[in-house]
């Protein structure tokens, strides 16, 4: 399970270097092999590939209705894998559709991650505690 926040830099080549605490599980659960593809929130979502491939099944099953989703998700996957540095290469399109900067922060979910630009997730964090939580989680208790 992957948790918490790491505020890591995008190099010149697109390459961010993934947290020494995580490196370790993503060589002994996927040997260091990862799927990167495009969130509708507007960030990039980071799988180690056997998780990803259960993921991908999944999707593939979506109904006909759910087809844009297919395409965000499926239709812009790359796999991509840590080299001898700890370092992913984020493609150019993936960099762009997300608008990675130079500062970004990579957040542990459980499973997989999510790479943000710093800038905007801090914008979104901002908005969300405005609008207080959802009716949905009335029933958590922190």
């Amino acid at each position: 399970m992957f948790q918490g926040s790491s505020a890591l830099t995008l190099d010149a080549k697109g390459r961010v270097s993934i947290p020494t605490r995580h490196r370790d599980a993503l060589m002994m659960q996927a040997e260091g092999r990862l799927t990167l593809t495009r969130h509708p929130d507007g960030c990039l979502l980071i799988y180690p590939r056997p998780t990803w491939e259960v993921k991908r099944e999944q999707i593939a099953a979506f109904p006909m209705q759910a087809r844009a989703l297919q395409r965000l998700l499926l239709g812009n996957a790359q796999d991509v894998e840590l080299d001898s540095a700890g370092r992913i290469l984020i493609a150019p399109e993936l960099r762009t559709a997300a608008a990675l900067t130079r500062e970004v922060m990579l957040l542990g979910l459980g499973a997989h991650f999510e790479l943000w630009d710093a800038a905007v997730l801090a914008q979104r964090e901002q908005e969300m505690l405005a609008q207080g939580m959802p009716e949905v989680l009335n029933q958590f208790s922190f």
